[in-house]
């Protein structure tokens, strides 16, 4: 589930070139997750570091996150008897 999470937000990925030559990229919706790259590939590969760790201190905190393709994979509590 969590790989179909990921794969999905990435397929949201806004990318485009910057006038220095370099790659810049951004997913709608995630604030803060964003890379540069030198290369389009450079560029993929380091937004998809980024959306990881933001994913890791998003659970950590239990902070929401955004639902993606139906793939809810935000902390739910459970009551206790």
């Amino acid at each position: 589930m969590l790989f179909e999470y990921i794969q999905g937000a990435l397929e949201k990925a806004e990318y485009k070139k910057l006038d220095n030559g370099t790659w810049f990229a951004e997913i709608p919706g995630f604030e803060g997750v964003w890379a540069n790259g030198k290369t389009v590939e450079e560029c993929r590969k380091e937004i998809t570091e980024v959306l990881e760790e933001w994913l890791i201190l998003k659970l950590r905190d239990g902070d929401p996150i955004p639902i993606v393709k139906g793939i809810d994979i935000n902390i739910k509590e459970v009551a206790t008897a």
